[in-house]
């Protein structure tokens, strides 16, 4: 099995904008423990005062399940040390005595809510529930619902979203540049440094940004990495009026330049005009990805599942039962804010934008 991708979606009741400073930072040590203890893996995220997204990588158990020391590792995330030292105990006797279905059954006690997205949610979910209530002293449901989330190809989808994710701030004008803000993926990683939890924002973003290449959480890939996502970002855009101009013409300049560059050195003739207009393209597909992220794209959100044609339709014949015969296939192109994606990304939903 392979690990699968999701944006997740929760939204606080009645879209109360109930989480300031501390609020916000609380969910993000939660959030950060249960990753250490479930095996999921944070790609990116960004917490808002009245909802949170999470781009969360969710693969499948290790074959054979976790040594016994994995486990107690994955337990110290969110359990004291006196809690670990009785399993540890407890799965020591066990194996003394050569019990080996009893030593399977402590860790089965733990594993269910390992490598595993409804539990991940829920857990991070309840226990910010309960401490918020008990900050604020109040009872009863912090969040709207049950999360939503949407199935997410790697590569250019994954890309994509973790960069719409982080670009929330950006859109309700708490921020200029995301990496100002910092509960997000890409402030973490920027603000955090290169150790500890600014080290996991890195390592996320880059697996988000690369898996589909085979890269991993490789931290040390981030500078790479960085440049072209803030480019995705929109970060390198001018945003001064009548600057824009400018800087599409130095750069299409620039880039034309770099491939005649390239193709001389083949010893190919490069035809100019048809060089321009391949780089003309490029640009232009850049900035309309760019600028289509600064914009609500529901899709993102309430598409299901999103990535290539032929991601789609796989994923939808994996479900064939659940649709109606009327039904042929699985991938719906998508309209309104979305229509920069077009041809590159695919929805399940056809939505009404």
């Amino acid at each position: 099995m392979k690990p699968v991708i999701y944006h997740c979606v929760s939204r606080v009741v009645e879209r109360r904008f109930a989480f300031g400073d501390v609020e916000r930072e609380q969910f993000r040590i939660f959030m950060r423990m249960y990753e250490n203890f479930s095996g999921c893996r944070v790609l990116s995220y960004c917490i808002m005062s009245n909802h949170i997204h999470i781009l969360l990588e969710v693969p499948p158990m290790p074959e054979g399940g976790l040594s016994d020391e994995g486990l107690l590792n994955r337990l110290r995330a969110i359990y004291s040390e006196a809690v670990v030292a009785d399993v540890e105990k407890e799965l020591k006797q066990a194996r003394s005595k050569d019990l080996s279905d009893y030593a399977a059954e402590i860790h089965a006690r733990y594993a269910y809510r390992m490598h595993n997205l409804s539990e991940f949610m829920k857990t991070v979910m309840q226990r910010m529930t309960q401490w918020f209530n008990r900050e604020h002293n109040r009872t009863g449901t912090l969040w709207e619902s049950r999360f939503t989330s949407v199935i997410v190809e790697s590569g250019i989808a994954a890309r994509m979203i973790a960069a719409y994710i982080d670009l929330n701030p950006v859109r309700a004008g708490l921020v200029t540049d995301p990496a100002e803000y910092r509960w997000s993926g890409y402030g973490e990683a920027v603000g955090g440094g290169a150790k500890g939890n600014g080290k996991k924002a890195r390592e996320g973003l880059v697996r988000a940004c690369m898996s589909q290449k085979g890269v991993g959480f490789e931290a040390e890939k981030w500078q790479e990495v960085a440049r072209v996502y803030r480019k995705l970002l929109g970060v390198a855009l001018e945003r001064k009026a009548g600057r824009a101009g400018e800087m599409v013409a130095a750069e299409k300049k620039k880039r034309l330049a770099a491939v005649t560059d390239k193709l001389l050195q083949r010893g190919a003739k490069s035809d100019g005009n048809a060089v321009k207009q391949e780089d003309d393209e490029m640009v232009l597909r850049e900035m309309e990805m760019a600028a289509m992220l600064r914009h609500r794209v529901r899709y993102f959100t309430a598409g299901a599942v999103i990535g290539s044609k032929m991601f789609v339709n796989e994923v939808f014949a994996q479900a064939r039962e659940r649709f109606s015969e009327i039904r042929k296939d699985g991938a719906r192109a998508m309209k309104g804010n979305a229509q920069a994606a077009r041809g590159q990304l695919w929805s399940m939903r056809d939505l009404q934008v």
